[in-house]
């Protein structure tokens, strides 16, 4: 394996997270510290708690899993589309590294910046509210899969990406959106028939679910269903990442 290869790659990326730090690590947490105080002190002085759980202790999961899924996304997306974009991407593959060994710099990198990410919110939450972590080695567990998990989409959203309107589309449309909905801020038990059946067709949903059992030892979705989606989702990525380096789609157009 070219390590030498790989280390220049994830270096790279995590180089140019330092050179924008105020906008990859400072807005997220400042952001999330405004729902704190809008959902926690509007909302949760009127809703006291949620399945037991102080509503604001109760969302920060889905305020982790908010920040982790589109940092993931944009993370990696941006990282494989600047060299499309410029033309280098052509002295990537002409180097002497594998796709494989490609995959890993790029996501390696997005998944650790993310995963920084999630932790910082984390330690920020514990000021704000109460938390407790029943199961660490799951909530770890769980931070890595679904970042590596989403930094591999966010990969493939790069590549097919012809533009910059392009590159924001999925993040901007489709996964924050389905995120508010896959019980961020609420529990879909508290939703009435037939709309909680229907969010168990929101993928997010699981996500969110396993990482609150993490917390609380409770969840909407069991614990195994929620694994087996997220292990589906990444396996997913993974096969599609295969037949674009098989194919060179969008790679070498």
């Amino acid at each position: 394996m070219n390590t030498h290869g790989i280390w220049a790659i994830y270096r790279f990326e995590m180089a140019r997270a330092l050179r924008t730090l105020w906008q990859s690590l400072v807005t997220p947490v400042l952001t999330t510290s405004l729902y704190f105080i809008v959902f926690g002190g509007a909302i949760g002085s009127r809703m006291q708690n949620v399945g037991g759980v102080d509503y604001g202790s109760f969302i920060v999961p889905g305020l982790i899993m908010l920040s982790l899924l589109t940092q993931s996304i944009s993370n990696a997306s941006i990282g494989i589309y600047f060299p499309k974009f410029t033309g280098t991407i052509y002295e990537l593959l002409s180097a002497p590294i594998t796709a494989m060994e490609m995959v890993l710099g790029y996501v390696g990198a997005a998944t650790t910046k993310s995963v920084l990410l999630g932790l910082i919110i984390l330690v920020t939450a514990s000021f704000f509210v109460p938390l407790r972590i029943a199961h660490p080695a799951a909530m770890i567990a769980f931070l890595l899969l679904t970042a590596i998990a989403f930094s591999l989409f966010g990969f493939i959203i790069g590549i097919w990406a012809k533009n910059f309107e392009q590159l924001n589309f999925v993040p901007a449309l489709l996964i924050t959106p389905l995120t508010f909905l896959g019980g961020a801020f609420y529990s879909i038990d508290m939703l009435p028939q037939p709309w909680r059946t229907v969010s168990l067709f929101n993928p997010v949903v699981y996500l969110i679910s396993g990482f609150r059992w993490s917390f609380f030892g409770k969840g909407d979705v069991s614990i195994g269903l929620s694994l087996g989606v997220t292990a589906g989702f990444l396996a997913l990525c993974l096969a599609i990442i295969a037949w674009i380096f098989k194919t060179g789609w969008r790679m070498k157009d």
